[in-house]
Parts: structure tokens; C-alpha cells; sequence
């Protein structure tokens, strides 16, 4: 029996790929402590991982609405809040990793204060990537724009400043690109395919390519019409009334069924008597609903487009961060999706019914969903994390 520890952040989007992991190492019969937040406690223990708290260090949960939208667009106060963070569960992490004597430490890539403490303690490391895996090649060819490069020697000066504090405190951690970029060195487990990764071919034997972890449906949705149009913005930066309004516009007593996860930051109240064939709700089980949809109206997270992409579903994409363009581009170039530089009503209705017109785009979804389905999943995930445990490398 292995003893494994998890660290992670307080995004569903990074959590889910790895709960249907946790589920298979204890079922193997290991241990698992899973170091996260008192929002995914619930979900983290259902998958019988030991949940540990770090609410009273992140510095990450002390931010304001406005500083959380600036989070993944503003590079050099990203860096600080991972910085501020990784400092804050110093001492506590040490002192347990130094008690519990883990043979193997899995952190997410933005967790960086997992990596931080296997490396200072030399335990052995497995680097959890639930985006795309980043280096030289795969960013060429997702077509990082000028004005993101700009940006990031423009802030360097900032992040050099907060690397430095990392380093005071005994982190061998010496430029950003040790936060962001994947190491060919590191062992990794990226949940996607070698298909739909960029550049998969230029990443050493030590990335498993596991393909994305998409839990059960826990509940049935009814599709009364011959066409289903999901739209959702996502878990975080949902509060985007005004684009929900123009949904509404643009599929109001069209032929197709819609329906639309709005989140908690706005009111359903605020839309007003609904269309007969649009149905909004806070929340809905996005598996349940995928299974039965024809178009996705999606932010393009990482997550949302691979469960989408998973059903065969082709999307719409209006990306709102770096991250998710980058993850629209892929879906872009592989032709299962389309772009959309406007978010007006007529582009929305426009692109849904080129998809229809045009049966490239479900069959090249049905493609990648392929590739995803033929991945090694929750089982290659544990294989690799038992394999750095036992260190046959």
C-alpha cells in the first residue's frame, strides 16, 4: 500500500479530472490525502481521498469579485497569488509531508506549492495537467497572439520580483517559465488525448496521455426537439447577463430546444417570461445534458470542451481568457467548433446553423471523441502515479 497526496486548486474544472483517479487508487487499496478547499470537500471525500484544508492559507480565497476576473488574464498578479499562496502552506505542508512520508506527491501544474515541496524535500512528483500540456512547440502552434506576448515581458519585471521570494525561502524554482511550462523531465499525467494535444509527439515518454476523466450522468434530460443547444459560461466568470440576453434573442422560438446554465451571479428572475423552447437554470448536470445536445455555447475551459467533445458535440466558442483561446484554437484547427471574434445575436444563430448545414463539424467532434475514449483514463492515470511511487522510471 502507497500513501499518495494530491494538492490542488479550488477550480472544478482542475478537481474533476482527478476525483475518477482518487477512485481508483483507493480502490487498489492506497491512501490518499487530497489537500484542497471546503468547496470540493464534499465531492473529494465521496471519492475516498483524506480531505485536508488549506482555506486559512490561500491567499487565493481573500480576493475581491474583480481581482478573481483578473486571475488568468494578468500574468504577473497570477504569479504573485501562486507566490503568495505557496508561502502561506510553507510551513504547514513541510511539517506534514515531513510527518506523513508520502511516496509520491501529485499536484496540480497550477498548485505550484505541490511541486515546490517535493522538490525541496525530494519526494517523488507527479505533475497533473487537466489544460493543455505547455512547451516551445505546442505554443507556436496555438498561435499565442502578439498582444499576450507583450504582455509578458511587459509584467516580467513583477514576476521576477515574486520568484525571487520563492527562492529566498529555499524554492529551486528560477523563472516563470518553471510555474508554467511542463518539464520533459517531470513525470506527468495530461487528461487529454495525444490526438487533441498540441505537438503531443514533442513531449517526453514521461507524459501519459490519459484522455479526459467524464463522470456519469446523475440525472436524465428529455430532448423534445429534433435540435438541442446547451449554453453555459462556465463556473467562475459566469456573470455575463448581457451575453445570456443575446442567447435569448438569437434561439427565441426557433425550432431548437435551448438550454442555458447561468450560474448564481445572476438572477433568473432578471430574464423575464422565457421563449416555450428555452429553459434556464442555475445549474444543470452538464453530463446529462451533453449527451443529448447537438451545439455546445461554450467559454471553451478545458474541461467543458472535452466532455463536450467526449458526446461527439461540436461547439460555439466564446472564449473569455488566454487559456480558453487557446483551447478554442485547438478545436479551431481540428474543425470541430467555430471561433466567434462577436457575441452579437446574429453571429450566435449564424454560427449554430453552420454547424447544422455543415456535417464536418459533428463528424470531426466524433473524431477527437474517439481518441478521447481509446485513452488509457482514470486507470493509466494511477498506473503512472504507482509507477514514479515504486521508481521504476
Amino acid at each position: 500500500m502507497s500513501k499518495i497526496v494530491f494538492f490542488c486548486i479550488p477550480a472544478h474544472g482542475h478537481t474533476n479530472p482527478t476525483l475518477g483517479v482518487v477512485r481508483e487508487l483507493v480502490a487498489r487499496g492506497h491512501q490518499v490525502w487530497y489537500y484542497s478547499y471546503n468547496t470540493m470537500r464534499e465531492k473529494i471525500e465521496s471519492a475516498g481521498a483524506t480531505f485536508v484544508s488549506c482555506d486559512d492559507y490561500d491567499m487565493e480565497q481573500k480576493l475581491t469579485p474583480k481581482d478573481s476576473v483578473r486571475v488568468g488574464k494578468d500574468l504577473a498578479f497570477s504569479t504573485k497569488i501562486l507566490v503568495d499562496t505557496t508561502l502561506a502552506l510553507d510551513d504547514k505542508v513541510c511539517a506534514d509531508m515531513e510527518q506523513l512520508k508520502p511516496d509520491c506527491i501529485v499536484a496540480d501544474s497550477m498548485a505550484v506549492w505541490g511541486k515546490a515541496v517535493a522538490m525541496k524535500l525530494n519526494i517523488p512528483f507527479v505533475s497533473s495537467t487537466t489544460t493543455f500540456a505547455f512547451n516551445q512547440h505546442s505554443a507556436k502552434i496555438m498561435k499565442q497572439g502578439i498582444g499576450e506576448l507583450f504582455k509578458m515581458v511587459f509584467s516580467m519585471p513583477k514576476i521576477t520580483k515574486q520568484i525571487k521570494r520563492l527562492q529566498d525561502k529555499g524554492y529551486p524554482v528560477k523563472n516563470i517559465l518553471d510555474i508554467i511550462q511542463n518539464d520533459d523531465n517531470t513525470h506527468t499525467v495530461v487528461y487529454t488525448s495525444p490526438q487533441f494535444q498540441p505537438c503531443s509527439e514533442t513531449f517526453s515518454d514521461k507524459y501519459a496521455f490519459v484522455g479526459p476523466s467524464v463522470r456519469p450522468a446523475t440525472s436524465k434530460v428529455v430532448k423534445k426537439r429534433d435540435k438541442l443547444i446547451y449554453i453555459s459560461m462556465g463556473t467562475v466568470n459566469n456573470n455575463m447577463m448581457a451575453l445570456y440576453k443575446r442567447c435569448l434573442a438569437a434561439l427565441a422560438d426557433t425550432d431548437y430546444q435551448v438550454i442555458m446554465s447561468v450560474g448564481n451571479l445572476v438572477s433568473i428572475e432578471e430574464f423575464g417570461v422565457l421563449p416555450e423552447n428555452i429553459s434556464v437554470f442555475t445549474h444543470v448536470d452538464q453530463i446529462a445534458v451533453l449527451q443529448q445536445a447537438d451545439v455546445f455555447v461554450s467559454h471553451c475551459g478545458m474541461n467543458s470542451v472535452s466532455e463536450s467533445l467526449y458526446f461527439g458535440v461540436p461547439l460555439v466558442m466564446l472564449p473569455q481568457t488566454s487559456e480558453q483561446g487557446g483551447v478554442a484554437e485547438r478545436v479551431f484547427q481540428l474543425g470541430a467548433g467555430i471561433k466567434l471574434d462577436k457575441s452579437d445575436a446574429v453571429s450566435i444563430l449564424g454560427a449554430i446553423r453552420k454547424i447544422f448545414a455543415d456535417s464536418s463539424y459533428t463528424q470531426n467532434a466524433a473524431v477527437i471523441s474517439e481518441s478521447f475514449r481509446n485513452c488509457s483514463g482514470a486507470k493509466g492515470a494511477a498506473d503512472k502515479i504507482m509507477q514514479v511511487c515504486k521508481n521504476v522510471v
